[in-house]
């Protein structure tokens, strides 16, 4: 009797998971997996009913393989089956990629999968009552469907342990696996980067060009730093400064391009060269004029850190309102430090 399974992605993987019920004609789980039978290929057949076969030691025909197990970090061996509609199951947490990356579905693929991820679908353990090919296996099944943890984890060393030793472990076998196994993590980590700078880097780059774009048209950043720069010459002057700069309302606008920090910072350098403003104002000043700094990026370094909509919400107000209150604090250590400094 075949039973219908369910394979969840594992830690890091990819896919949405999909579910298995053997058949009297499609029952073989390949294992592509450098030999021997892998512990999710031997997991799959021990719940499902279906045979687990070797797939370097047998050819077996496509109609007869129920689905296949490889451990593929991201080439050409990662597509082949999902483009021939069979069932793929990575024990590596890939994503699709390489040259047959748009047959990669998540109905017919799923990466990062461990023997826990595999489990049986409550409810529905008898969709097909074909008598299974062999009988040993099917008796073993039925009397242990579920393997509590404890026998489960000494059950997958053991399969764990026979994987390997099927598996020839020369030297340059060896050599070729590791090798295999980092270019495989490098390049998941090089497809990650470039995900993450299509979806958030260059969408801020732009976002950031046209602020700069509206600042230099409009003005808006010279006006308020020529309006700001009498302000500089004293201690609560440049308090003043910093508490206008980090408004929550001006400061993510005030923040691209740097127009107050550039403006400001030329005034009071050009005025401490001469000697009008004393140069102990040079360290307060620093922090004064870049009160602004980082608040156009809170919501994009949220969103990097993969954090939640509320916490986005919540936090930028939260970010910007209190950098009202650290950026004058930063003023006055800044002032305090330099004391004596020259």
């Amino acid at each position: 009797m075949y039973k219908t399974i369910i394979i969840d992605k594992g830690q890091g993987g990819w896919g949405t998971g999909f579910s298995l019920t053997p058949t009297a004609e499609k029952h073989k789980i390949l294992s592509v997996t450098g030999g021997g039978i892998h512990p999710v290929a031997q997991r799959i057949a021990e719940l499902s009913g279906g045979e687990a076969v070797d797939g370097f030691k047998n050819a077996i025909p496509e109609n007869e393989i129920l689905c296949a197990i490889i451990d593929c970090g991201g080439t050409a061996r990662i597509g082949v089956y999902p483009m021939k509609k069979i069932p793929t199951i990575d024990v590596i947490p890939s994503a699709p990629t390489g040259p047959l990356a748009k047959h990669i579905t998540e109905d017919v693929f799923v990466s990062g999968v461990k023997p826990q991820n595999i489990k049986l679908l409550e409810g529905h353990n008898e969709q097909s009552t074909a008598s299974a090919p062999n009988e040993q296996q099917q008796t073993q099944t039925a009397e242990d469907p579920v393997l509590d943890r404890e026998k489960f984890k000494e059950k997958y060393a053991q399969i764990k342990s026979e994987h390997r030793q099927n598996q020839k472990e020369g030297l340059l076998i060896k050599l070729s696996r590791g090798i295999g196994k980092a270019m495989g993590i490098f390049y998941q980590a090089g497809r990650d980067s470039t995900d993450m700078l299509i979806k958030n880097i260059i969408p801020f780059m732009a976002f950031i060009s046209m602020l700069i774009g509206i600042i230099n048209y409009t003005g808006i950043g010279n006006i308020i730093a020529t309006t700001l720069s009498p302000l500089a010459g004293s201690i609560w002057g440049m308090m003043v400064i910093a508490f206008i700069c980090s408004l929550p309302f001006l400061s993510p606008i005030l923040g691209p391009g740097a127009v107050i920090a550039q403006v400001i910072g030329v005034l009071i350098g050009s005025q401490i060269a001469i000697g009008a403003i004393p140069v102990t104002y040079a360290l307060p000043a620093l922090f004064a004029i870049n009160a602004q700094a980082g608040c156009d990026f809170i919501p994009v370094g949220l969103s990097l850190g993969e954090a939640k909509p509320q916490t986005v919400q919540i936090g930028v107000p939260a970010v910007l309102y209190s950098r009202m209150i650290t950026g004058i604090l930063a003023v006055i250590v800044a002032w305090v430090m330099s004391i004596g400094m020259y």
